[in-house]
């Protein structure tokens, strides 16, 4: 009798951010085909893909724009390298990303890690350039995640992903998160982002000197459980970044693009970041690619007739035309409509739906900014997010809760009909696992 797709997946491959071990118990879901917000397994049977493919994919799978620019790109030039070479893919897609930063040139990877790596080691490089070695260390928030590689993990503040490889990291400072839920009794969510600015007011007035950087995930820390601040924190370190000489990373990887209700989430302080770094739904879910975008005086520093002073970091696939192609498909589809203003119609709809959720009495706090929802649930079950999984899978639903916090991220094509399927499912899973 031959395997099934299940069986020959956990024999063959090795799955990310799992114990393979779960996976006697609790299957694979063996995806076969997709279409808009919609997965079909293998038995034909469907389930709402409720966020997003891992946050990637914003237009719907199989979205036919970014279809016709993928084919024609492959009748043309699938790939060449980066380094001494050019095409029309990437300095288009630099162009207009620059456009839409007010930052300049853009340096390619594969992926939000590797964007991360890229961003720490041009500014500690800047910092060497201008005859400061000394400045060579960064400061995260609590709580934050920033990737997975060695250097991405020196600036991520979650235990379960650092710990095995501390021996392998350089672990940067921590300062307090202005995530809202953590404000004290009475106090709001933007006068917790004052009480944390003054926190990294008080690090820098004593560690400026060493430090190179600051990264945040502006308005939104996802693997944190969707920790939601407000834009004053942002707004505040990038002028005590400016008043100690230090730079301002925003990591966007997750929230860029729309998802929280602005194209970028860093917008919605009127401040302009040193570097950005992109990825996710930067091709709408279809090509893995990430950059990092950074001022001019920035690119300035590594301009000389000596190559040690350049920035000599790069992969194969750098700048890969089909993936740019992908991204510049996915910018045309932005242009296309006001997709701000139909997520604020989307977000309303699906905000109303979820009220019963929202207000279940074993939700403790539920948030909602631009096409994001998060709710945190009462429960000391260990287990609740792998029996969340599983009970959501039963009612067609594709969501993965971060420790007690259930959250929806869709793609923003997702109708009525799709957000009542949503909302109603993922009551439903939620009484289930808690009965």
């Amino acid at each position: 009798m031959s395997l099934s797709l299940i069986e020959r997946s956990r024999r063959a491959v090795w799955h990310p951010c799992s114990q393979m071990k779960q996976h006697e118990t609790q299957p694979l879901l063996p995806v076969a085909r997709a279409e808009g917000v919609w997965l079909y397994d293998t038995d034909g049977k469907r389930y709402l893909d409720g966020i997003s493919s891992w946050w990637v994919n914003l237009f719907g799978h199989g979205h036919p724009h970014i279809k016709a620019a993928l084919v024609d790109q492959l009748d043309t030039l699938s790939h060449v390298m980066l380094a001494g070479c050019t095409h029309a893919p990437v300095v288009e897609l630099s162009e207009r990303l620059s456009a839409l930063t007010g930052l300049g040139h853009a340096f390619y990877a594969s992926d939000g890690a590797s964007a991360t790596e890229i961003a720490l080691k041009m500014s500690a490089h800047y910092w060497r350039n201008h005859g400061h070695p000394e400045k060579s260390s960064f400061i995260g928030l609590q709580h934050g995640y920033h990737g997975e590689t060695a250097g991405a993990l020196s600036v991520t503040d979650i235990p379960l992903f650092r710990e095995a490889y501390g021996p392998l990291v350089r672990v940067s400072a921590t300062v307090p998160s202005p995530d809202a839920r953590a404000a004290a009794e009475g106090v709001s969510a933007i006068d917790h982002a004052r009480h944390c600015a003054r926190a990294l007011e008080a690090y820098l007035e004593v560690h400026h000197a060493e430090t190179a950087a600051l990264i945040v995930e502006p308005l939104v820390q996802c693997a944190a459980g969707i920790a939601v601040h407000d834009p004053e924190y942002l707004r505040l370190s990038r002028a005590l970044c400016d008043r100690y000489n230090v730079h301002l990373v925003a990591d966007e990887i997750a929230v860029g693009f729309g998802r929280t209700g602005s194209l970028f989430a860093h917008q919605q302080a009127s401040i302009v970041p040193d570097f950005i770094c992109l990825s996710k739904g930067l091709t709408g879910g279809t090509m893995a690619l990430s950059t990092v975008l950074c001022t001019d005086a920035v690119f300035d520093a590594f301009y000389d007739d000596r190559t040690a002073r350049g920035f000599l970091h790069s992969h194969s696939y750098t700048g890969n035309p089909l993936a740019c192609r992908a991204a510049l498909a996915t910018l045309e589809i932005f242009d296309q409509e006001d997709w701000m203003a139909r997520n604020r119609a989307t977000a309303a709809r699906l905000s109303a739906l979820c009220d019963p959720l929202a207000t279940h009495e074993k939700v403790l706090r539920s948030r909602q900014l631009g096409m994001l929802w998060a709710f945190d649930v009462a429960t000391d079950d260990p287990k609740f997010a792998s029996r969340y999984h599983a009970a959501a899978l039963h009612h067609g639903l594709l969501l993965r809760p971060i420790g007690n916090t259930l959250y929806f991220m869709p793609p923003y094509v997702i109708d009525e009909a799709a957000s009542q399927w949503l909302a109603d499912g993922a009551l439903a899973a939620l009484n289930e696992v808690l009965a």
